[in-house]
């Protein structure tokens, strides 16, 4: 409840006001926020699971946006689907980054091409999950591509049924995507 009596809670959740509510404070750092999309998620320093950010949480606090690399302190919720942000408790966005300025994920593996560039479909993506699945049909193996991949090359999403032009090597995990670009990318005049 905020201060004026009024739930901070959307309408689509249920909310048990006798029930005994457990509330994080998390610090960590912005991983990514999509102000399109309405949210993002934070790096707890203490190494739980990432926790969401939503815009109406940002914007009821004050913020418009959230950017990679800022500092921030949260009271958060555990939720159904893992914590979710709540109350931004600071923000320090003297720490954030441009997004070439980013160190390398400290989740993402790089690995060194090994196929020439082929065009694969996407099977299945899921953003907040971070990563998905390229196919080259039927009776073949399925290729992992990460989203620090697609980002690394200036993609923001994927959808299933779209083609895209790869170059896959071997993974920890199996064949894993090292270079991505759009589908007739090659067919572009170059701006080099």
């Amino acid at each position: 409840m905020s201060r004026t009596g009024e739930s901070t809670h959307d309408s689509a959740t249920p909310v048990d006001h006798n029930s005994q509510v457990d509330v994080i404070q998390i610090s960590g750092s912005i991983k990514w926020f999509d102000a399109g999309k309405g949210f993002g998620f934070i790096v707890p320093d203490n190494g739980m699971a990432d926790v969401l950010l939503h815009v109406t949480c940002l914007r009821r606090d004050g913020y418009q946006t959230a950017y990679e690399g800022a500092r921030i302190v949260v009271e958060a919720l555990n939720r159904p689907g893992g914590l979710q942000a709540f109350r931004i408790v600071s923000m320090d966005e003297s720490t954030a980054l441009h997004p070439s300025q980013m160190p390398a994920p400290r989740t993402h593996v790089v690995v060194e091409p090994t196929s020439g560039m082929v065009r694969l479909e996407v099977k299945w993506f899921n953003r907040i999950r971070g990563f998905g699945f390229l196919s080259a049909g039927e009776g073949t193996p399925d290729i992992f591509v990460h989203m620090e991949t697609l980002r690394r090359f200036g993609i923001t999403e994927l959808r299933p049924g779209q083609f895209v032009l790869v170059r896959y090597g071997n993974g920890p995990k199996g064949l894993m995507v090292a270079e991505i670009r759009p589908d007739g990318w090659g067919d572009a005049p170059s701006s080099h």
